[in-house]
């Protein structure tokens, strides 16, 4: 008789949180590179600029804008990948040398600490969202009228899209398996 192996193979809710999980991966890797290009493209606006502004006196109209647009698409664009690989700026120096001594203290601290972040998130992205309905609905514009406008909704669609897939994120880290953050993992290298 051959022995049996379901021991080894995951229950059904731990394949379907690996598969959400590598799908929320996924989505976010993707924003990152998104987020990236638009530097990119933050670069060459910037870089026009300068260089109409300088060489033909003629400036870029809407370049402080268009700026001012980009930040925010960067910023919550690369955020849920940052997230996902754990590279947000925090002190952990607390929880390693709890780790140390006493790993799954410092796993259940991680494990609260995700969850906040997941509850502050989500609540960002529940803040933002009629916002967004509203700018949708309205149309409502920034910039100077003649010279350089743009709708107002992408940016509120870029905070909901950015909180809403950290929040599945930081949810997903709070339920999954235990990590250890001296080393990395798959999705980090």
């Amino acid at each position: 008789m051959v022995p049996s192996t379901d021991a080894a193979q995951p229950s059904g809710l731990r394949r379907f949180l690996n598969g959400l999980t590598r799908a929320t991966n996924g989505v976010a890797i993707a924003a990152n590179v998104t987020g990236t290009l638009v530097v990119l493209g933050l670069v060459l606006v910037v870089n026009y600029d300068i260089v109409a502004r300088g060489l033909f006196n003629r400036p870029f109209h809407g370049a402080v804008e268009l700026v001012q647009f980009a930040m925010v698409l960067i910023v919550f664009l690369q955020l849920p990948d940052v997230i996902r690989v754990e590279r947000l700026t925090r002190s952990d120096g607390f929880l390693l040398l709890i780790g140390l001594s006493h790993p799954r203290v410092a796993s259940a601290m991680r494990r609260v600490i995700d969850l906040l972040s997941f509850m502050l998130m989500a609540l960002t992205a529940v803040a933002i969202f009629p916002e967004f309905l509203k700018m949708w609905d309205t149309q409502d514009y920034y910039g100077i009228p003649g010279v350089f406008t743009a709708p107002w909704w992408p940016i509120k669609l870029t905070v909901l899209f950015g909180t809403t897939l950290c929040a599945a994120i930081l949810l997903l880290k709070s339920v999954g398996p235990s990590r250890n953050p001296a080393t990395p993992t798959s999705e980090q290298s």
